[in-house]
């Protein structure tokens, strides 16, 4: 299985978002909680030289506090400044405006200690596709301004949005590598539909997924009433087998479907695909 993905108007909003960039005081890197590490874009390093830095994994609802609490203290030994937050219900969102509001004041204090007029600090929302940047915008803003669904390629220009007298907010589409050299990273965006559609086989990703949830603990059985053999070749696909035949008459597609369905909506439980480095 190979998975790449990179339509048309990213590489076009990637091209933008290269010269504004140099416009931005604070980039704001959104993740999703689930795959904290392979849904964090590679040339962000690059794209926050000299800026601040906050990172905010979204989806906080999607993983068990012990987890959450994994992640918050391998970040701060990191040195990285991170917040969990759930855009969608707004949890986690006000520390947030905090600190980029606080960024307004430092940007301030240096422009006026060059003789330079005051002016709103400008951030940036960047991220993999459907991690939630939109939803976080509308509740910074406390409105609706950005279009926000459950799929990725929503957002597919960028535009600046005023969030108060002090805070202008560039919102981007979702933006992705040209070449995901790391396909197990692929794999785990598209199990959490961070990456469009198009770029994978339903069946071969839910067969992966399926080994990297019986890794990471959960029993599958308690759901679907069909043990795991944790032996031989293929086993995530010969699950997904036994399962159709058991659910939809074969029908591997379909059930497939229904598994990343079933997970992506919360139904499999609160179940992280990543774990820190020891």
């Amino acid at each position: 299985m190979v998975i790449q993905w990179y339509p048309g108007h990213i590489a076009k909003a990637e091209k933008e978002l290269q010269t504004q960039l140099k416009r931005v005081d604070v980039v704001i890197e959104v993740r999703d909680a689930r795959i904290p590490r392979a849904s964090a874009h590679p040339q962000i390093p690059q794209w926050v030289e000299g800026k601040l830095h906050l990172v905010v994994v979204n989806r906080m609802d999607a993983i068990d506090l012990h987890l959450r609490q994994k992640w918050q203290a391998y970040y701060q030994q990191q040195g990285q400044e991170i917040f969990f937050a759930n855009a969608r219900s707004g949890e986690g969102v006000r520390p947030i405006l905090a600190m980029t509001k606080t960024s307004a004041t430092a940007v301030n204090q240096r422009r006026q200690s060059r003789g330079m007029l005051q002016r709103p600090a400008r951030a940036v929302v960047v991220g993999f596709p459907n991690v939630g940047k939109s939803a976080l915008i509308n509740r910074l803003l406390n409105r609706k301004v950005c279009e926000s669904a459950n799929r990725p390629g929503v957002t597919r220009q960028l535009r600046w949005i005023r969030i108060s007298d002090v805070v202008e907010l560039l919102d981007t589409p979702g933006v992705i590598p040209p070449l995901l050299q790391n396909q197990e990273t692929a794999v785990k965006l598209a199990i959490c539909d961070d990456i469009g559609t198009a770029s994978y086989d339903p069946v071969l990703v839910a067969a992966r997924a399926i080994e990297l949830w019986q890794e990471v603990g959960l029993n599958l059985a308690d759901r679907y009433g069909l043990d795991y053999v944790n032996t031989g070749n293929d086993r995530g696909m010969v699950y997904l087998a036994e399962l159709a035949e058991k659910l939809h008459q074969g029908d591997k597609l379909k059930t497939a479907l229904k598994l990343l369905h079933d997970y992506r909506s919360g139904k499999l439980g609160t179940i992280g695909l990543e774990v820190p480095p020891s």
